[in-house]
């Protein structure tokens, strides 16, 4: 066995053994080692291989299968330019906190800085945006390696997890190997199977699936207690848990929760707080104290009261970073409960204090009813509700960044999802699933990172709701060969032909129209049916609400769905929406702020 086909055998088998079960290659020469171990796991039933094409579309394939699975999951690629068409995806993987272990070929030192091909400077090629980077060691036929490549996975697999700090995370490995790259077709698949003569140490792993290394979690369990008093409410952003919406419901808080908090359910949740807050001062000006749970990204109004001076803002954080956009945070803490509320205690009944934001936020989702209901065009609002009631208990939802998360947060009715003890623990066989890449907020690798979750994904049917662009973004997701797995995945694309987002921002506004169309509303005019046809992927157009119900209901291996909607309207449908809630009355006046 030569020394790549073992290290790359070596470096597989404990990735195994450290609870690795998928892994995505983007094919090349100088990992064809990789490739081949990888390939023979595959053939043993112990990691599932999935292979592209486009390093970029694999990277954010690895992040959606670990995102979904909870697990790392490797992502295998070639050097030079490969490497650096996985950065988008390890940036967001940094910053939403996602276990991926990055796997870089490189060739050995001495071809370095001599103008051998697809070779460029790898070392610390992601800089601060994973969690470590190692220079693994030209694999050589000598003793003593067999140690040091698997204690290497073990240390590797627990950072990503982030078993130390509770901050998972990228890892990148970077490999150099020597030419023979490929292995003797005689060669076992297995490095415990490797004959003494062939090598000068045993190339066995430990008995069992036990790491190589044990690696302890820091013990970060510690409760802030929360004193009665303070009007609180409860924000949880992307990444939170049900956890924040245990909190809300045993304290009696109002729960502002994005879509992919995955805290978004429960009597307590509030669906339409962002217009709430921007247009109810009587409301939003008695809230003395704020939870934060997750990142929050989505709305204005959010940022500008985690940014008031007169506001208490806590953070409910297991990772070193926080979200702090105000710099007001006065208290950082793993874990927050109110005084008294953990042994047996339930929900509590409404005060005036949560009865009050409850029955605005009633009225508020009746508002928005009424003015979708009179709308006489099919818009991404009325996409977002429809989807977001087609996803069934057990069920996954992708959504993607600018609009269609933002129509979901707004429109979305929050479900009602059980909580099955004082834990927190939502019910897996009644929850449903959203996941979102917030971590940068880009519309790059959504398709994939929908594809890799839906994979995953065991408990019910899985859609993606995206835009045109980042559909447009990401189309070579839909490009697979016929080795890979098939994932049942719905992907709802709502086309405006266009960045739809901007018509709701500053530069949407009248007196930019001469320059809007051309450097922000961006019209492509794409066929996305002949782009499915392209690929083979099945598709279909719905252009109303009953087209739509009726292609959510098939949902069945991967699919388009095309829902083109006209933008030009997008700007007005929002400002009567915070009109409608603006002209509510809500009691407001036993909320004023106290002295």
């Amino acid at each position: 066995m030569n020394p790549s086909t073992a290290l790359a055998r070596v470096l597989v088998d404990e990735l195994w053994r450290n609870g690795v079960r998928e892994a995505v290659l983007a094919p090349g020469s100088r990992n064809a080692a990789l490739a081949f171990a990888l390939h023979a796991s595959d053939g043993q039933g112990r990691i599932r291989l999935h292979v592209r094409i486009d390093e970029r579309t694999a990277g954010f394939l690895a992040l959606g299968l670990a995102k979904a699975s909870r697990r790392p999951v490797p992502v295998v690629c070639t050097s030079g330019t490969a490497a650096a068409n996985l950065h988008p995806a390890i940036l967001e993987a940094h910053h939403a906190g996602v276990p991926l272990l990055v796997l870089t070929a490189d060739r050995p030192p001495e071809l370095r800085g001599v103008g051998a091909s697809q070779t460029t400077d790898q070392v610390k090629l992601y800089g601060d945006a994973v969690r470590m980077f190692h220079e693994v060691g030209v694999p050589e036929r000598r003793r003593g390696q067999n140690a040091y490549w698997r204690e290497l996975v073990g240390r590797a697999t627990a950072i990503a997890r982030g078993f130390r700090d509770r901050n998972p995370g990228p890892v990148h490995l970077n490999l150099a190997f020597r030419d023979p790259l490929v292995p003797e077709p005689t060669d076992p698949v297995d490095p415990a199977d490797v004959a003494p003569g062939d090598w000068p140490e045993s190339l066995a792993g430990r008995p069992g699936n036990s790491r190589w290394t044990r690696i302890e979690r820091l013990a970060t369990d510690h409760i802030a207690w929360l004193e009665e008093g303070p009007r609180t409410i409860v924000v949880a952003g992307d990444g939170a848990d049900a956890q924040a919406r245990w909190l809300a419901e045993t304290a009696g808080w109002p729960l502002f929760a994005e879509p992919s908090s995955n805290a978004r359910s429960g009597p307590n949740a509030l669906g339409a707080y962002r217009l709430l807050l921007d247009t109810h001062p009587e409301l939003t000006e008695g809230i003395e104290r704020v939870l934060v749970h997750g990142w929050p990204t989505l709305s204005r109004p959010i940022t500008r009261l985690l940014a008031r001076p007169d506001v208490e803002v806590i953070v409910v954080s297991r990772r070193p970073s926080w979200p702090d956009p105000g710099h007001r945070a006065y208290r950082v803490t793993a874990t927050a409960a109110l005084e008294g509320t953990v042994d047996g205690m339930g929900r509590r009944e409404p005060d005036e204090w949560l009865a009050a934001w409850l029955a605005a936020d009633r009225s508020a989702r009746s508002a928005i009813h009424d003015v979708l209901a009179g709308e006489p065009a099919f818009t991404g609002l009325h996409v977002a509700r429809e989807v977001a009631a087609a996803v069934p208990s057990g069920g996954l939802l992708v959504a993607g960044s600018s609009n269609p998360i933002r129509d979901l947060d707004l429109a979305g009715v929050p479900w009602s999802n059980r909580l099955v003890d004082d834990a927190g623990r939502i019910d897996p066989r009644d929850h449903r699933r959203v996941l979102s890449n917030r971590g940068l907020a880009g519309i790059d690798g959504t398709l994939s990172t929908a594809i890799g979750a839906a994979l995953v994904h065991r408990t019910g049917p899985a859609y993606a709701l995206v835009g045109d662009l980042t559909f447009l973004h990401d189309a070579n997701a839909l490009v697979r060969g016929p080795y890979e797995a098939r994932p049942d995945l719905t992907i709802v694309v709502i086309n405006d032909d266009g960045g739809g987002i901007f018509t709701t921002l500053e530069q949407g506004a009248p007196a930019y129209a001469d320059a809007f169309e051309r450097i922000f509303g961006t019209p492509h005019g794409v066929d996305l049916r002949a782009l499915a046809a392209a690929t083979r992927t099945p598709y279909a157009l719905a252009g109303t609400r009953q087209e739509l119900r009726g292609a959510l209901s098939r949902s069945r291996g991967l699919r388009i769905v095309e829902v083109p909607i006209d933008r030009s309207g997008t700007r007005d449908l929002h400002e009567r929406l915070r009109e409608a809630v603006a002209g509510m009355a809500v009691d407001g006046g036993v909320l004023s702020r106290r002295g």
